[in-house]
């Protein structure tokens, strides 16, 4: 099994009113945690999709491949198909670059699990809800590339129920997630 890491890091941060990848936990921008978390990962490969205003912020660590997306405004799954047409793993793990304390220990019982289920995607789950990160085998490709819109790889995940395998983390609140002012604040007081 060869997992291509992909971080997806273009969006538009609409609903913050700012860059939320540039607000700064624990001394580094959650973009950049996110980086750290990829270097730290014992996969296959490692790609970086992003847009082009946030590269001059970017500590890039070697053996991370940077690919800017050119228009990060058409949402979620043009950044899905740069990254699945750069990958050359059998499988790839979608990474959220808004969940600045996972840590590559918080994952590795994850690729394990791809590992065990390797024809399976793998659906990162939280109190019965599905979460990220998320794992695909590249027979879902031409699914994934279908994708339009800002929409991930939820519907993909929906259509093929029959081949989900539900990975519930040991320590979940470290995947919580930003997607407003209160979440930072509610991961900074943790």
């Amino acid at each position: 099994m060869k997992v291509s890491a992909i971080l997806l890091a273009a969006g538009l941060s609409r609903r913050m009113g700012e860059d939320k990848l540039l607000l700064i936990y624990k001394k580094k921008s959650l973009l950049q945690h996110s980086i750290d978390l990829m270097a730290a990962l014992p996969v296959f490969e490692r790609i970086l999709v992003t847009s082009d205003a946030r590269v001059k912020h970017l500590t890039l660590t070697p053996g991370i491949r940077l690919i800017v997306n050119p228009l990060p405004e058409n949402g979620q799954s043009g950044s899905i198909h740069i990254g699945i047409k750069a990958a050359t793993g059998t499988h790839y793990l979608f990474l959220a670059a808004d969940q600045p304390r996972i840590t590559s220990d918080d994952l590795k019982p994850l690729l394990e699990t791809a590992r065990a289920n390797q024809d399976s995607i793998i659906v990162t789950t939280i109190d019965s809800k599905p979460n990220s990160p998320t794992l695909f085998p590249n027979r879902f490709r031409t699914e994934l590339l279908k994708l339009t819109g800002d929409t991930g790889g939820r519907i993909v995940r929906e259509a093929n129920r029959e081949s989900c395998c539900s990975f519930e983390p040991e320590n979940s609140i470290n995947f919580m997630d930003i997607d407003s002012v209160e979440d930072f604040y509610d991961i900074i007081s943790c």
